[in-house]
């Protein structure tokens, strides 16, 4: 398993010319995953630095420590690397004892192992069952429970809202159906509902038709968009001043999430417009770096089509 757990690192040049990693660093990569960024910045740390790797997999952080304890003695950093969610963040980086953080990266969504692999049945391609979870040890809800036990309307609103499905009121109307003559516990199963539920003339254009319903599934199964907000506010708490955050997003809602987080601490003042100076006191806390996203260039999209959707945007804490 830890051999296969690899995926190609997404904006890679772009990541760490923004993050400006230097000697004596303190950086963490909120979403490990293989390493693939981290490998990388880890050269540009060297041994006098610390690298805090987050993530829920346990192969994949076991892979992880491979590749990184594979490096040359003078290019590897002190590693620290945690089993968990970045929306524990707080909590993570305090059983790290670390005073402060110099640079933090979010490669949001699914790693590519966990779509490749059927048994974690985020995949549309390949039949599996329906679970969809992060973190199967401590979650218990799964895409399975959404389609069995939610109602007709609340299935609807979570595939429109998570993914822009125009279908989606369709589509949750079919999964009712469907589950009356037997439950759903298998990817096949729901991709069979959805290209029923989608008409033919819509299904040719614009990709697999599961592929957004499979999206909303995963956000709803592990709550990504409150992890998410969660998460970069206490990087932004944990930052030290000048350093930087970046964040990789692959679809609308993500996006802005980021953009929402970085403009409100960036932009904190409540006093009315018309006041001639700041009498609130609510200074900025970070600069926005990237006032529009970072996006892949057509070479890039052409060597990994799955960076096709990919925005990254970046801040940085102020002195």
């Amino acid at each position: 398993m830890t051999t296969d757990f690899w995926h190609i690192p997404v904006l890679l040049p772009e990541c760490l010319e923004q993050l400006k990693l230097q000697t004596h660093h303190t950086f963490v990569d909120a979403t490990l995953g293989g390493a693939g960024h981290s490998l990388e910045a880890a050269k540009l740390l060297g041994a006098s630095s610390t690298l805090i790797g987050i993530d829920q997999d346990e192969y994949a952080l076991t892979a992880a420590r491979e590749r990184l304890e594979a490096l040359p003695e003078q290019q590897r950093p002190h590693l620290e690397l945690l089993r968990g969610n970045f929306g524990n963040m707080d909590k993570l980086l305090l059983s790290a004892e670390v005073p402060g953080v110099d640079a933090f990266l979010f490669d949001i969504g699914v790693s590519s192992v966990q779509v490749d692999e059927p048994s974690r049945g985020f995949s549309f391609k390949a039949d599996g069952p329906l679970d969809m979870r992060m973190d199967p040890g401590n979650q218990t809800l799964t895409a399975a429970d959404v389609l069995n036990y939610y109602n007709e309307t609340d299935i609807a609103r979570i595939i429109r809202t998570y993914s822009d499905e125009k279908w989606a009121s369709r589509i949750a109307q079919f999964v009712v159906k469907a589950r009356e003559r037997e439950p759903f516990e298998s990817s096949g199963q729901l991709v069979e509902v959805i290209k029923a539920a989608i008409p033919a003339s819509a299904r040719r254009a614009g990709g697999h038709p599961a592929k957004r319903t499979f999206q909303a599934l995963r956000i709803e199964v592990n709550g990504e968009l409150d992890v998410l907000k969660r998460g970069l506010e206490s990087a932004i708490r944990w930052l030290n001043p000048g350093g930087r955050i970046a964040v990789i997003s692959y679809h609308s809602l993500e996006d802005r999430i980021v953009k929402d987080v970085f403009s409100s601490y960036a932009n904190r003042c409540t006093c009315p417009p018309d006041l001639p100076m700041c009498m609130c006191g609510m200074k900025p806390a970070v600069k926005v770096i990237s006032r529009k996203p970072i996006v892949p260039t057509a070479a890039e999209i052409e060597r990994n089509p799955r960076a096709r959707s990919a925005k990254l945007r970046i801040c940085e804490k102020l002195r």
